[in-house]
Parts: C-alpha cells; structure tokens; sequence
C-alpha cells in the first residue's frame, strides 16, 4: 500500500481542501502518514495570500525536493504562478490548482508510475470552486472543535487581495449539506464548529438570493451534542439585524464575532476599495445587542498612501473601540492586486513601526480586558492537557489556534470537548487561568 503525506500552509479553508484530498486518496486504498519522510509521495498544499506565506510553501517544497521526495504542489501558489512555477523547481512532479484537487487520485496514480521527466499540471484558468460534497473528509486535526467550509469564492475585489483571481466567483454550499456535515463532526466527538468562507456574512447569496447565515445557524443551533458554533471572516456592510439577532437569541451561537475591519482611514478605505462606514457604529450595535460579545477584528498598516494622519486616525479608532481580539498584518505587496502599481509606498521600516505601536496598544487593551474576567466563573471548553496534568481550555470568547487560552486546575475528571465552568483567579495579555467548579 502506497503512502502519502500531505504538509497544509495558509488558512483554515485550505485545511478543509487539503482533508479533502486526504479523503479521496483514503477511500481509493491510500495510506495517510503524518509523517513525510515515510512517504512514497508528499502533497504541499499552498498560500499565496501573503509573500510571507509564500516563501514559506516554497521552503517546504524545496526541502523534499532535495531530499528526493516525490512532490506535488497544490493550492494557490500553482493557481497564481502556473508554468513559474515548474521552472523555479524543475523537481516537482505535479501542480495542481486551487478548484483542481478533486482530479488529486489521478494525479498521484500518475506520479508514483510515471518517468522521472514527466511533469503534470492541472491548472484551470478560469477557477470555479464548488464544494466535492460526495467526498468525506479525512481529518488531520480532529479535537474538540473543527472547521467547516459554508462557501469559497470571492466576489468582493480588495486592492490588496489575489483570492478572487485564484478560487474565482462565490459559492455557497446548502444548508442541507452543512448541517449534515456538522451532525457527522459531533458523532464523530465535535464540540464546536467554527464556520469559514472568503467571507461567511455573504453565505447564500448565490443560492437563496440573500445573505442566509442567520437561517443557517437556525438550522444548526438545533443539532443535539453540539456545543458553540462559532463564526469567522465576517464582512462589516453583510452585520445585518437578522443576523445580529440570531447571534444574540440561539444559545449554541458564541457570543464571539470575528471581523476583520482592516482599516479606519476613509481615504485608505476607499484605496483599499473596503466599504468606508462607521465602525464605531457598527461595533456600539454589536455590543449593545449581544449582551457579552467578543469581537475579532484585523487591520493592515503601512498599505500605500498610508500617511501618519491615516494611521494616528487607525490608533485612535482601536483606543476607542477597545477590540476583546485584534490582529495586524504589515502590508505585503502581491503581484497582480491593485495596490501593487499603487504610488507612494509605505518603506518598510515605517510599517513595521507602525505594527509595534498598533500591537503594543492592543496588548494593553488585552491585558486590561482579561483582568475584568478575574472572580468570574466562565464555560470553557476542555482542550488538552499538559504533562503536569494543568488542562488546556478554550473560552467562548476565543477562537481554535488564533486566539488566548484558558490554563485550569480540575479535582474532577475531564475529557477533551467538555464545556466546563471555571473560576478564573488570575490573567496576563493573552490568557487566563483558573479552577474548575
């Protein structure tokens, strides 16, 4: 039996195709290894969001290459540099796009027979991205919370941003086969399921001829065994009040919303070609109709055109708002967006600085914030244990991998996935530590 391993860069979505490529090569007889030095081929999945990311799957790629590995490339660094690619890295034996993954059984039968000067691409030009509902996915991080993709696809254009060129137009998925999904994940011992697309507030659009998170999360919020269902990437201008509602009213729903403004500056606003609108507002009305809310939000410093009046306005904003959850990327110039021709771009140093004093302000914030939760008694979720038996827990005001944590001590027995109260008697920045009661 041939055995595969797959090493997954970028972001949650690409962690659900890189599961599903695990499930159709599982279901034709293939051994999955976590571990690649074991394996007659490994697939790199890709990010090509950020140079950053970049230049991490293109290490990656190149140390198995020169370890004489087998290497086929998917996902978005294919979809974006194509034929590049290959000649960069004449060693790959295959690449292969971002919608193209379905076609993976074929495309490894081929490069573990093929000759060694054989080369295969699978590259649509035109990517359209529709959800493989047959296939099951084989899960490579499988705990007390997991991932589900509602749509992929883009139909916004952000000056900064290649994804709509590289997973093409949205697609929503049906609530029927979500919901399906989500009673499969809790059978399978799932407590929580955080929802993800390019953008979720969009989900349905393309197939009910309206925004229908609200109603999905209906649907959901019925499940039996569930536990919090969580949403992420969320688009400003799609908060509408039947979708604050719905976070407000189902109790499965975490009182947790994630984002991403990117920034305050009406001028970089419109640069930047985002909704301009008043956040302010928009966040006073989170608050005051979801009683506890944490709000995730994300920005970008140093985009071109980005003067100290733009940025000191961006401070300001963040001071007033007072983010539970904040991440900040330093502009990274893509090829092919809009931004990248732009004039007066931001030196390097400068962005960095302003990444510091954004961070720094943030860090205060999250420490100021996390000390409100001290002599309170919060659900948390059960996620790991350390090996001086302190358990690893979540709180609903935190999401998988992205955000802080909660470090307890337990009299009673506790399994990964319970929603347990904790007493929480002490906070730094980012987590929070208490007892169980």
């Amino acid at each position: 039996m041939k055995k595969i391993a797959l090493i997954n860069h970028g972001c949650a979505k690409n962690l659900v195709d890189s599961e599903l490529m695990l499930g159709l090569l599982a279901e034709k007889g293939y051994e999955i290894t976590l571990d690649e030095n074991d394996a007659d081929a490994v697939i790199v999945n890709t990010c090509s969001f950020i140079h950053d990311a970049e230049k991490e799957s293109v290490q990656s790629i190149l140390q198995l290459v020169e370890s004489g590995k087998k290497v086929i490339v998917t996902g978005c660094l294919p979809q974006k540099h194509k034929d590049e690619l290959k000649k960069a890295i004449p060693e790959v034996c295959a690449l292969v796009g971002t919608t193209d993954f379905k076609d993976i059984v074929p495309i490894v039968e081929n490069v573990l027979n093929k000759q060694d000067n054989e080369y295969i691409s699978k590259i649509s030009e035109k990517p359209e991205y529709i959800y493989p509902e047959t296939i099951h996915r084989q899960q490579i991080t499988m705990g007390s919370s997991s991932y589900i993709k509602i749509a992929d696809g883009c139909n916004y254009h952000c000056g900064y941003c290649i994804i709509p060129q590289l997973r093409g137009a949205y697609h929503s998925r049906t609530i029927e086969n979500i919901v399906e999904e989500a009673k499969e994940l809790v059978k399978k011992g799932v407590t929580e399921i955080d929802l993800i697309a390019q953008d979720t507030t969009s989900y349905g659009i393309d197939i009910y001829g309206k925004p229908s998170l609200a109603k999905l999360l209906e649907e959901l919020n019925k499940i039996e065994g569930l536990g919090w269902i969580r949403i992420m990437y969320a688009y400003p201008t799609q908060m509408n009040d039947e979708l604050i509602d719905a976070i407000a009213r189902l109790d499965k729903v975490a009182k947790y919303v994630d984002i991403p403004l990117q920034h305050y500056s009406k001028k970089i606003l419109e640069a930047m070609r985002r909704p301009v609108s008043d956040y302010k507002e928009l966040i006073k009305k989170l608050r005051d109709r979801i009683p506890g809310i944490a709000i995730r939000t994300a920005f970008i410093v140093g985009y071109p055109g980005e003067t100290e009046a733009d940025f000191q306005e961006l401070y300001e904003f963040v001071k007033f708002a007072r983010f539970d959850r904040m991440g900040v990327f330093e502009y990274s110039r893509g090829k092919n967006t809009t931004s990248y021709s732009m004039q007066n771009q931001v030196p390097k140093k400068l962005k960095h600085k302003r990444y510091k004093e954004l961070m720094s302000l943030q860090q205060q914030i999250s420490y100021e914030i996390n000390q409100t939760y001290i002599g309170k008694t919060i659900p948390c979720m059960v996620e790991s244990f350390t090996d001086d038996g302190v358990i690893i827990m979540r709180s609903e005001h935190d999401a998988p991998e992205i955000d802080g944590l909660v470090y307890a001590k337990s009299e009673k027995p506790v399994v990964p996935g319970d929603i347990e109260q904790v007493l929480i008697d002490n906070a730094d920045e980012y987590d929070l530590f208490g007892t169980i009661v």
